[in-house]
């Protein structure tokens, strides 16, 4: 425990920087930040990036952030803010380009010890290694430990001979058993002094953000802060056998009023939960029961899962992009805006696939069943569009966006990477009706639909007209038509998959952008015979 002593002071002041971690317990940099200091600086900087409204995006929020996200995040700083108070302290809140805020308070306040959780987030990357940087040469001490995942994903990558592991198995064999116990928490902090001329303030309000209460006739109901983690999780891990039994990717991703998993996952994103001392009790339970299950569809192979990804992500140069990643088969995806548009906003015309768009913008969350059918919709299963477009969505609207696992999914699902069975495809028509027959889910997040008969709710297109008026949803104009034949589609999806590993096979994975263009052209031409009979045409004229 670190318990702050007067007698102990070396004229000694320590700055935590919070960015992730924003916890007290299990946080062994807020623990060695305590530890013999005069005075303790917790801070968070207001990242305009991240936070100032953009209005020109396509949902409310920031350049990069949706509403949902930004409000979890305040939630969960007033959720620190208040248990840092208990301890005798609290959250600095500054704004600004975090770097540069960092480096005034640094000097402002003449700090003698830097800490913060290391991440391996570029962004996040950049900023710390700019902060060290100017640390490093005033002579500041920085302690900066891995204690967002289980391992730390340098030392996987070394034992792989300085690649990443690529496939799960082989990351869980050089992993091994985490060797890490949890850090203590703290239970006493030192009070600040004044703090001059950097200006801090409580945490900031949506509404001090500049976000005005939008209309919304849902919002998420999952509320952020590390107190509302670790009721979560008391919560999720009280039925014994529940946990035993977990197995992924079972469950059901219609179970919206009580989610068929731990919606723990924003909680880990944060860092608001511990990873580490999620794994510690997981364990404990699993030591406690006759039998369980294991990874990698376990709950404890869930949080390896995570850390896989992490590893990837890390060891990987441009692992969120198509271009110039080696992990990454070389495709000519679409990059059609409508069909795009038609996906994002819940338009396609498929109910199951709408109906989870809309819960992604409504709830900023939605189950990982859920998330593999409209991820495989817009790619490789029907539209064919561009696997970093998708991408690019989840990371706006989701409340558990995370830059290594995002992007690992996305590679995934689109059979880019990691998982090429580009045959299995999830249906936009029955895979949802199995779990849900009479579509109440449907019903909840597409109130157009409500009344439409449980025999058309997947497939509202095929009802007569007669029970879509009794319905009060005409399609074509209250619901849209489908975008596109699923059973053609898919077939044609198949087909440029098929033809896409070939030539990746052919050329040992070293496609040109030419390559890609060539065979788009070619696939174009099957089929679109007249484009080219035009095409050669005018190459006869030029």
């Amino acid at each position: 425990m670190c318990l702050f002593n007067p007698t102990m002071a070396t004229g000694s002041n320590s700055l935590i920087w919070f960015r992730k971690g924003l916890r007290i317990h299990d946080n062994p940099a807020l623990e060695h930040a305590a530890k013999v200091s005069d005075f303790l600086y917790p801070v968070f900087v207001i990242d305009p990036h991240y936070m100032e409204p953009d209005v020109t995006a396509f949902s409310p929020g920031s350049k990069r952030a949706g509403l949902n996200r930004i409000r979890f995040l305040l939630e969960s700083l007033v959720d620190l803010d208040l248990s840092l108070k208990r301890l005798g302290s609290r959250l600095l809140v500054l704004k600004g380009e975090p770097s540069q805020v960092l480096i005034r308070c640094l000097k402002e306040w003449s700090i003698n010890k830097l800490c913060f959780e290391y991440d391996t987030d570029p962004y996040y990357q950049a900023l710390g290694n700019q902060v060290k940087s100017y640390a490093s040469a005033a002579g500041i001490e920085i302690f900066s430990p891995v204690s967002h995942t289980l391992f730390n994903p340098a030392d996987i990558i070394q034992k792989n001979g300085g690649r990443p592991p690529l496939s799960y198995q082989s990351f869980i064999k050089l992993a091994g058993e985490p060797s890490w116990a949890s850090s203590p928490v703290s239970n006493g902090l030192s009070w600040l002094p004044p703090v001059g001329n950097c200006s801090t303030t409580e945490v900031l309000s949506m509404e001090e953000l500049g976000y005005h209460d939008s209309e919304e006739d849902e919002r998420t109901p999952f509320k952020g802060g590390e107190s509302e983690a670790l009721r979560r999780l008391r919560e999720s891990l009280s039925n014994k056998e529940w946990v035993a039994n977990f197995e992924k990717p079972k469950g059901d991703p219609s179970a919206f009023l009580s989610p068929a998993t731990t919606v723990l996952s924003p909680y880990l994103k944060f860092g608001c939960l511990s990873s580490r001392y999620f794994y510690q009790c997981i364990q404990g339970i699993q030591r406690s029961v006759k039998k369980h299950t294991s990874p990698p569809v376990s709950l404890l192979g869930q949080l390896l899962w995570r850390d896989f990804f992490y590893t990837v992500a890390f060891g990987t140069p441009n692992f969120d992009r198509m271009k110039d990643n080696r992990i990454c088969k070389q495709i000519p995806w679409k990059n059609d805006d409508e069909l795009l548009a038609a996906w994002r906003d819940g338009r396609t015309g498929f109910p199951w696939i709408d109906a989870i768009m809309v819960q992604l913008h409504k709830w900023g969350w939605m189950h990982h069943l859920a998330r593999h059918c409209v991820a495989c919709f817009l790619t490789r299963g029907d539209l064919f569009v561009h696997w970093e477009k998708g991408r690019d969505v989840f990371e706006r609207l989701l409340i558990d966006s995370d830059w290594a696992i995002n992007n690992g999914n996305w590679l995934w699902l689109s059979c880019s990477s990691f998982f090429y069975q580009y045959n299995r495809i999830y249906s936009p028509i029955s895979f949802g009706k199995k779990y849900d027959p009479n579509g109440n889910y449907i019903r909840h997040f597409l109130p157009v639909l409500k009344d439409m008969p449980k025999e058309y709710i997947y497939e509202p297109w095929t009802a007569p007209l007669s029970i879509q008026i009794n319905a009060k949803c005409i399609i074509g104009k209250d619901y849209p038509k489908p975008v596109v034949s699923h059973d053609s589609a898919s077939k044609e999806c198949k087909q440029i998959l098929y033809e896409a590993y070939e030539l990746n096979k052919k050329l040992n994975g070293m496609v040109s952008e030419e390559d890609l263009k060539n065979l788009r052209r070619k696939l174009e031409d099957r089929n679109n015979p007249e484009s080219k009979s035009k095409r050669l045409k005018q190459t006869r004229i030029g």
